[in-house]
């Protein structure tokens, strides 16, 4: 190997721990090599000398240079001088302290160059973000354009739960593959693939004619729905990951505000989507597809343009199918919760409630105009609410960032809305034909703001947990399989939500009121799920049980080493699957068995076997 003087200086400055020194990777444009860190400073081995003879332009005077961490997280983004030598260049960016890294003498960098460097990190957060939040307004749009028109047609809720299953069919395999996708290709690919597919779907729905037969139009549209859904999930992947990928390990409080911000702030653009659409499609159905449309091409520019086709790749090159589903404990425990958590919610939300509002049989009987604007309320409300749970919800209760106490508790608060709504819709003449509107949209109204209240939360939660517990080169996966089982969740939900919704009862209000009550045991489902939570999420890189730790205390002499052996192993992997500790446990109680100590062991294996989720 060559002298560490001889080699090339990426960046100064820099402190990780000793298990993460031995991943770090140098990228130079698209080509990686293995950096070491000696001193604060990361050097290596550049690709070949060839490699540094880049083109010089204006914007990028030079090479660009990245350095990561093994948890996948970027330590320096900047330019290489390409006409230093190779043993004294520097790349010229702000060092992690904040202190401009380069050696005694060099030139100044520019202060425009040194303001673009230091925040080129962000620079992904930022178009993504931006293609994504333009991409959200479309898909609030076209749901409530679908949704309306069919209404206006004559199409029955379960006709239309119908059309959009396939929409949540789509999510369940398409966040699988997108996280496959993402890990092997980058984010870049599967967020314009998404836009594309967008763009296809909303086209589609051009072809829709009112002269077709009730059963051509609705396979028509679900087939239409489908490519939506895909692009969606496709879409959502990039949105969720980056927020991981631009932000330091170590600084959780600030992944929790990002990942609240650019999720409560997609869902208020869903909403204003749900108010576009409702509002453009009473002047004309095909000026509001229009309007869909140009928001789509505006987005893919940016992303095009601007990233990197490395960005959220994993570092193993053999990504399998079924690595996706080796993910750890608490991933799919969030990953099950996350089914009942949005099938609470879809159980009489998206289908139900528009036909509910609409129905001058429920006692309201609202115009397209106000229904649109009510379902659009709750979703900006829901966003703005998501964003800021950080600061005004979570930190004055002292549970930010939060554990899986803080996911148990609220969401067991949420199932009291549906609850006492539900009992009210069934049990008094407050709705139905021929009763007073003002206290049915009373009661209606703050029921279903109070849960709107309390599901942002959950979802703020939820959205941070996901993230937080991902493994660093394997966010793209994590985040694909949850949000697989959000789709899920909402699948089940819109399905049923139609059932229920159609054929309980004898009117509307017996429809609603059932979807209120089964949405009751989703919340109560998603509840117990959350407590199979392992706690001590800043110990979560080594996955040992807090109650492990405690336990070893009252062990025998023998069985607390065997103990400390399982921590000191599950350590050393970190990131390692539930299933090779729970062998290792099993091993454990099976020795100890034979040296006399077969009920403590025996105990130990037993509550590991609980923890396990399969």
């Amino acid at each position: 190997m060559a002298a560490a003087a001889d080699k090339f200086v990426c960046c100064s400055g820099v402190s990780l721990p000793a298990e993460e020194r031995d991943g770090l990777l140098c990228v130079f444009e698209e080509k990686s090599v293995q950096g070491e860190l000696v001193d604060g400073i990361v050097r290596c081995s550049p690709p070949a000398d060839a490699l540094l003879q880049a083109p010089v332009d204006v914007e990028q005077p030079g090479l660009r240079l990245r350095v990561t961490a093994k948890t996948g997280r970027t330590l320096h983004d900047g330019v290489v001088q390409t006409s230093r030598s190779n043993s004294a260049a520097l790349a010229e960016s702000f060092a992690p302290d904040g202190d401009p890294a380069g050696p005694p003498g060099a030139e100044p960098v520019k202060a425009r160059q040194t303001v673009r460097q230091k925040y080129s990190a962000l620079k992904p957060f930022v178009i993504i973000s931006m293609s994504y939040l333009l991409y959200t307004v479309t898909d609030g749009a076209i749901r409530m354009i679908v949704l309306l028109h069919a209404y206006q047609m004559g199409f029955s809720a379960m006709e239309v739960a119908i059309m959009f299953s396939l929409y949540e069919l789509a999510g369940v395999v398409t966040n699988l593959l997108a996280g496959l996708m993402g890990a092997r290709w980058g984010i870049k690919t599967t967020l314009l693939t998404g836009l594309v597919i967008q763009l296809a779907g909303l086209g589609m729905m051009f072809g829709w004619q009112d002269s077709w037969s009730k059963t051509n139009a609705i396979i028509y549209v679900t087939a239409s729905q489908m490519l939506c859904g895909v692009a969606k999930d496709l879409t959502k992947l990039g949105g969720k990951t980056v927020t991981k990928l631009v932000t330091p390990e170590e600084k959780q409080s600030s992944l929790f505000k990002l990942v609240s911000f650019i999720t409560g702030f997609k869902n208020s653009l869903k909403g204003a989507g749900y108010f576009l659409g409702a509002a453009t499609v009473g002047v004309s159905y095909y000026l509001s597809l229009g309007i869909l449309c140009g928001f789509i091409l505006a987005a893919m520019p940016w992303a095009a343009l601007g990233l990197s086709n490395q960005l959220g790749r994993a570092r193993k090159e053999n990504v399998s199918f079924w690595a996706l589903f080796k993910n750890r404990h608490n991933v799919n425990v969030l990953s099950l919760s996350r089914i009942f958590l949005f099938g609470s919610r879809d159980l009489w939300f998206e289908v139900p409630l528009p036909f509910f509002l609409r129905s001058a049989a429920s006692g309201i009987g609202w115009s397209r105009a106000l229904t649109g604007a009510f379902l659009a309320i709750f979703i900006i409300l829901y966003g703005q609410v998501q964003a800021w749970t950080p600061q005004l919800v979570l930190k004055p209760l002292h549970q930010s960032p939060p554990t899986r106490l803080v996911a148990t508790g609220w969401a067991a608060i949420l199932s009291i809305p549906p609850l006492v709504l539900g009992t009210i819709m069934l049990s008094t003449g407050i709705f139905g034909i021929d009763v007073s509107k003002a206290p049915a949209i009373a009661t209606l109204t703050v029921g279903i703001y109070i849960f709107c209240l309390l599901f942002a939360v959950n979802s703020a939660v939820h959205s941070y947990l996901i993230v937080r517990y991902s493994e660093g080169d394997k966010v793209a996966m994590n985040v694909g399989v949850y949000y697989c089982a959000n789709a899920v969740g909402r699948l089940v939900g819109t399905l049923a939500s139609g059932a229920l919704y159609s054929y309980v009862g004898s009117t509307v209000v017996d429809g609603f009121g059932a979807c209120l009550l089964v949405s009751v045991s989703f919340c109560v489902l998603s509840t117990l799920i959350d407590i199979r939570l392992w706690e001590d999420p800043d110990k979560e890189g080594a996955w040992v049980p807090q109650w492990l730790r405690a336990r070893k205390a009252a062990l025998p002499p023998k069985e607390a080493a065997a103990a400390e052996a399982l921590e000191q192993a599950a350590e050393a992997q970190p990131g390692a699957p539930a299933d090779s500790s729970l062998e290792l446990a099993e091993k454990t109680r099976s020795s100890t068995e034979k040296e006399g100590y077969a009920e403590g062991a025996g105990g130990q294996g037993g509550r590991l076997g609980d923890n396990a989720v399969t």
